[in-house]
């Protein structure tokens, strides 16, 4: 059993007969009443998230975790399949238990929870940044460069994220996997 004070982003803990997984907290004292940590919870088996406010010192039930190096095979439709990079031992997840799936290239690396007690897998936590290839965008309009203008572009995974209007077909963008926002261009 946890507190309140062992919140962190990452924590999965038991909630409403459910395994949920702390995207985000905020611990608030107000001047009158007592102190609360406001989170958001993330459902490892639906993938809904929740916001949810805890008052200070309140029990939580954390579940203990372990954390495996996967690499990302193939997706077939419906499951995302995964290699143990340790012992090569394969599995296969729904697409709620990750975070940002169109983002994922073949071969990339992740890291994956797996609760301690059942050996289940319960999240699948992506590079903090990716780098893709743009595949298809349209041409920026030279000179329209002085105000942050941005225009979408599809990268090789079949995602769309906006970019820079200097950004062509063929560049390898750097991108921010929790927002799924355009970070830099890659030089090669």
């Amino acid at each position: 059993m946890a507190n309140t004070s062992d919140i962190r982003n990452g924590l999965c803990i038991r909630y409403n007969h459910d395994i949920y997984k702390i995207i985000e907290f905020l611990h608030v004292k107000p001047g009158k009443g007592p102190a609360f940590v406001r989170t958001k919870l993330k459902s490892v088996t639906t993938g809904k998230v929740i916001d949810n406010t805890f008052s200070a010192g309140h029990k939580i039930d954390d579940v203990r975790v372990e954390t495996h190096k996967f690499q990302f095979l193939y997706h077939d439709g419906e499951f995302y399949h995964f290699m143990n990079q340790e012992d090569y031992t394969q599995i296969r997840l729904l697409e709620a238990a990750l975070d940002r799936p169109d983002l994922m290239k073949e071969g990339e690396v992740v890291t994956i929870l797996i609760n301690s007690e059942d050996n289940m897998p319960l999240s699948v936590e992506m590079p903090a940044s990716v780098i893709l290839e743009v595949t298809h965008t349209e041409p920026g309009v030279k000179g329209n460069t002085a105000t942050n203008a941005t225009k979408p572009a599809t990268v090789e995974t079949g995602a769309e994220v906006n970019v820079p209007l200097f950004i062509n077909e063929g560049d390898k963008i750097k991108i921010e996997t929790e927002k799924g926002t355009y970070k830099e261009r890659i030089k090669e």
